[in-house]
């Protein structure tokens, strides 16, 4: 079985949900199940922790998924640590996808933030997951820190606008070993998770590109096989790029 496995914990799926901007808990429910994903994303600042009152995680079957808070509007590396200690505390994971926003308008990530809540978290016990930028020395820098994966961005948060540079993605796939690499933000559309998985990304995670989508249910069950699409096409290889056509049934050897 093709597993993805990040800091010994085998997961399913190679992809991962957000639960934001849905309509509906319900809606988020139908998704999360048409995804096939079996680890989700909870906001630790956004999710209402108080269980006496209707919440999000009334709605995610921590038997079935496994829940992964992240640090999303956080803009120091101090909110960031004190948003994943929340989320340990309240008892949802040691686990964190870490998030230090450095630009408003943007979204790109303060990668020195990030690396610097990263060496916090790590000697705190916490498996780290940084959102971070698709730069190499600090995806380097975050690994060598502890980091449990690097999770560069395909494009601007919630943007949709799919992968920006896939030369940059190729290249930390050469260079990152030993952590899955897992693209984070900016998929919109099945075509985008199929192209990150096919240039060698272990995982993508996601939450705009369906949530937003008209038909949010269907479109999670769209992403779901372009996953496994995109993972199964980069293992097969593709064939070389040629200039000029080569015939499907070749002539040689052909009685004339």
């Amino acid at each position: 079985m093709d597993s993805l496995v990040i800091a010994g914990r085998e997961f399913r799926s190679r992809l991962i949900v957000g639960t934001g901007k849905y309509k509906s808990f319900q809606e988020t429910a139908r998704a999360l199940e048409a995804s096939g994903a079996d680890m989700v994303t909870v906001a630790v600042r956004r999710v209402n922790l108080d269980r006496s009152k209707e919440s999000l995680l009334d709605y995610i079957d921590p038997k079935k998924y496994f829940l992964l808070p992240n640090t999303a509007g956080c803009y120091t590396a101090d909110e960031a640590v004190r948003a994943a200690r929340l989320g340990r505390e309240v008892g949802i994971s040691d686990w964190v996808k870490l998030e230090v926003i450095g630009d408003l308008a943007t979204l790109y990530p303060d990668v020195q933030a990030t690396l610097e809540a990263t060496r916090i978290l790590v000697k705190e016990g916490f498996t780290v997951l940084p959102y971070t930028s698709d730069d190499v020395v600090f995806a380097k820098r975050l690994v060598d820190a502890g980091a449990a994966a690097v999770m560069p961005l395909g494009a601007p948060i919630g943007s949709g606008l799919g992968i920006q540079n896939a030369a940059n993605i190729k290249i930390l796939r050469e260079v990152i070993t030993g952590v899955p690499l897992i693209v984070d933000a900016g998929v919109g559309t099945a075509s985008d998770a199929a192209i990150a998985m096919e240039l060698g990304a272990d995982a993508v995670l996601m939450n705009t590109g369906i949530a937003n989508a008209q038909d949010p249910v269907l479109m999670a069950e769209a992403m779901r096989h372009a996953v496994l699409g995109g993972r199964q096409a980069y293992l097969a290889g593709r064939m070389q790029k040629k200039l000029y056509a080569t015939a499907s049934s070749p002539v040689e050897g052909v009685v004339r």
